[in-house]
């Protein structure tokens, strides 16, 4: 070999190692950056976790599931590989009649050669072949972003819901006060209506009739929306006490009944 092939053959025997390593690099580098990715989304479904722990609580669900094993469906680990000595999964090597086996029991020799692959071995042996999916963790750390994704935009609804009351969740703290103390005082107003009969034919004198429409009725009415708003105007998830408007409740109620009983005895004038 003469000096100029040797010198040939060396440069292009360090262009290659130039490029292993480059492509070690590379692959180093895609490596760290499928670690981070992965870490990140760890920590970001944990969070997810968290928050879903609190609108659980928030809404009086406070139960967990229960852990899966390793390997399961539901659990956190890796599945679990074959052993040779497992039971569950001994292939052909168990298929000779050790007690346990479950692979491929349930066919017959003949229809298990004819369902399954088979990579004959140099032994004569049928050992069914693996057919082990490729598998890209770009990919499937891009899906499960995409996923977690769709959790966030499932968990802000589930927060805007949660922060909304059940009793007229679209209307205003304000407008939803007025109309729960103007709908207790209606109702007081029918009981009203109630006693202003009894009272006209003799069963409940003028004395308690007054007491009743100037101060028992009023007080009924202005708790019965205290306790509504504090049990069904409630959001689910709020920050401190949601406001319940006492003296514009205390007003509505305090002046719709005697309002309606006014009102009563005019159209009772009128008539006739």
């Amino acid at each position: 070999m003469s000096f100029e092939e040797y010198a040939a053959l060396a440069r292009e025997l360090a262009d290659h190692r130039r490029a292993g390593e480059r492509d070690a690099a590379a692959e180093s580098e895609r490596r760290r950056d499928l670690h981070a990715a992965a870490d990140y989304l760890h920590q970001r479904l944990t969070a997810q976790g968290h928050r879903l722990d609190q609108l659980g609580r928030a809404i009086g669900v406070d139960q967990r599931p229960t852990a899966a094993p390793p390997g399961s469906p539901g659990g956190l680990g890796p599945p679990a590989a074959p052993e040779p000595g497992d039971g569950d999964f001994a292939g052909a090597a168990g298929a000779s009649g050790r007690a346990g086996v479950g692979a491929y029991s349930e066919l017959p020799a003949g229809q298990a050669r004819l369902a399954l692959p088979t990579a004959v071995s140099s032994a004569g042996v049928g050992v069914p072949a693996q057919r082990a999916a490729a598998v890209d963790p770009v990919v499937e750390l891009e899906l499960a972003r995409r996923m977690a994704d769709e959790a966030d935009r499932h968990g802000q609804q589930a927060e805007l819901l949660a922060q909304r009351p059940a009793l007229l969740p679209t209307w205003s703290p304000l407008a939803r006060a007025v109309a729960v103390y103007a709908a207790c005082g209606a109702a007081a107003g029918v009981l009203m209506l109630t006693l202003v009969l009894a009272s006209g034919i003799g069963l409940v004198d003028g004395f308690t009739l007054g007491a009743w429409i100037c101060a028992g009725l009023p007080a009924l009415a202005f708790f019965a929306g205290y306790l509504v708003l504090g049990r069904w105007g409630r959001p689910a998830m709020v920050v401190g006490t949601p406001p319940r408007y006492l003296p514009l409740g205390f007003a509505i109620c305090f002046l719709l009944v005697p309002l309606g009983y006014c009102a009563y005895l005019l159209l009772f004038r009128a008539l006739r």
